[in-house]
């Protein structure tokens, strides 16, 4: 698609703007989730709502397009939006009927996939969010050891068994992806059962065990996220867990299929005692995967852990569809080389325009930063402004999708590249804050007034 350079800059009047301000009277937090808020990218500017999305491509409710170089659909469609293959999938499912008083067959074809591709993994069961999941994972490991306290390292979503590493300190999270997540509402008696150690710092960990090994009930980590395991910590960790019996969990809910077809942990050689996928699993469908040794995984069967929902066809029905797809496109080669594209991309082009960048993550995940001291956030903010008046939906996370192709990356670059000249100029003028048409974007969690 053919975006034209001299369009107007966004209007903060447009229609997604104005039900987004509406939106905020009605709905707490104004979206259902924190990574989908305007305020996290450009605030009054952002077009909040979408009315068709295909490939990378979004238009929002005023009919502008918008190539998509965020971390598109949060990192659900690793296919690209409204995947063909994909979609007449589901919509045969439909037509069948999605939900019935008998189980869908899917839901086995599924979890033989599964476990073929992680040999070791025995048994799986379902959900259809990432973070209920997760929520999951850990209450099977705490009934299979009979054990409560929990040791994490990263961001793992909303639940009270995580959020309460915040009710000791209120920063205890903020080293892990979000910073000002408030305990309120998990009760103070989850205290100290969750308890958080560095990537990387298997110092950390291994003061948790000793302090609490008896009592761990499980270790909960991504197995990778930006940066590659170093001195053997993931084959440390991994020791830990069988010396204390706690169940070794990998969240690859970000990671997983992006850098290989299954769980980066095999490409990492060390494999967990439960794997927790969603995400890019079902290319946007609803859909997530709990899978695991049989001792572990057993422990649903004394434990209560059913919901109806769980049991519709779509959800399976998408996550076969999305499997194949993955699989017959290569598309983890395809993504890599995309992220390494615009990584380098990214480094020239600052290079170019002698902007200081940070570029990093891994090809998958990629992300960008400026360089700017105390205006770092808001040039980022100003990026986002001046890359959406030039057609791109763009801040300081990429992930690549099948539908980015090279003309696609070559396209942005340009854009980017112009863009980049501008941030400098601003920069060297002290204008950062004058050019911006709205407030300055929000990281991390924060309540909305």
């Amino acid at each position: 698609m053919s975006i034209d350079p001299n369009r107007a800059v966004p209007s903060q009047t447009g229609t997604g703007q104005a039900l987004y301000r509406r939106a905020r009277q009605r709905i707490p937090g104004g979206a259902q989730l924190l990574g989908k808020r305007p305020e996290q990218y450009l605030p009054e500017g952002w077009p909040a709502y979408y009315r068709r999305a295909q490939g990378c491509t979004v238009w929002d409710l005023d009919g502008q397009p918008y190539v998509d170089f965020t971390s598109n659909g949060i990192g659900t469609c690793l296919l690209g939006y409204a995947d063909p293959a994909v979609n007449a999938a589901v919509a045969d499912c439909i037509a069948r009927g999605n939900m019935c008083t008998l189980n869908s067959p899917a839901e086995v074809e599924l979890a033989d996939r599964l476990c073929a591709i992680h040999p070791w993994a025995e048994k799986v069961r379902y959900a259809r969010t990432g973070g209920e999941a997760m929520a999951i994972a850990v209450r099977l490991a705490r009934a299979a050891t009979r054990r409560g306290t929990v040791a994490f390292s990263g961001y793992h979503g909303w639940s009270d068994w995580y959020l309460a590493a915040n009710l000791g300190e209120s920063d205890a999270l903020s080293g892990h992806l979000l910073p000002g997540l408030d305990p309120d509402g998990v009760p103070r008696a989850l205290r100290g059962s969750a308890l958080p150690f560095r990537y990387n710092q298997i110092a950390e960990l291994e003061k948790i065990v000793a302090e609490h090994g008896p009592a761990l009930a499980a270790i909960v980590m991504e197995p990778m996220r930006h940066d590659a395991p170093r001195d053997g910590f993931l084959e440390k960790v991994r020791a830990l867990a069988d010396e204390t019996g706690a169940v070794l969990i990998f969240d690859e809910i970000t990671a997983g299929w992006r850098s290989n077809f299954g769980g980066i942990h095999l490409t990492l050689g060390v494999a967990p005692d439960v794997a927790v996928f969603a995400k890019a699993l079902s290319n946007g469908f609803p859909m997530s995967a709990i899978i695991g040794r049989e001792a572990v995984m057993n422990a649903a069967q004394v434990s209560f852990v059913s919901s109806t929902y769980w049991t519709e066809a779509i959800g399976p029905t998408s996550a076969v569809a999305t499997l194949a797809r993955m699989e017959a496109t290569n598309v983890a080669q395809h993504v890599g080389e995309a992220g390494k594209r615009v990584q380098a991309g990214w480094a020239a082009a600052a290079a170019r325009q002698g902007l200081a960048v940070k570029v990093g993550g891994i090809p998958a995940l990629c992300l960008l930063g400026f360089d700017a001291g105390d205006n770092s956030r808001a040039v980022m903010t100003l990026f986002t402004q001046e890359m959406l008046a030039r057609g791109y939906l763009a801040a300081g996370a990429f992930y690549p999708t099948l539908a980015h192709q090279p003309q696609v990356i070559a396209d942005y670059l340009r854009a980017a590249d112009t863009v980049f000249g501008f941030l400098r100029e601003q920069i060297e003028r002290g204008t950062v804050l004058s050019a911006l048409r709205g407030p300055v974007a929000q990281t991390g969690f924060a309540r909305l007034t």
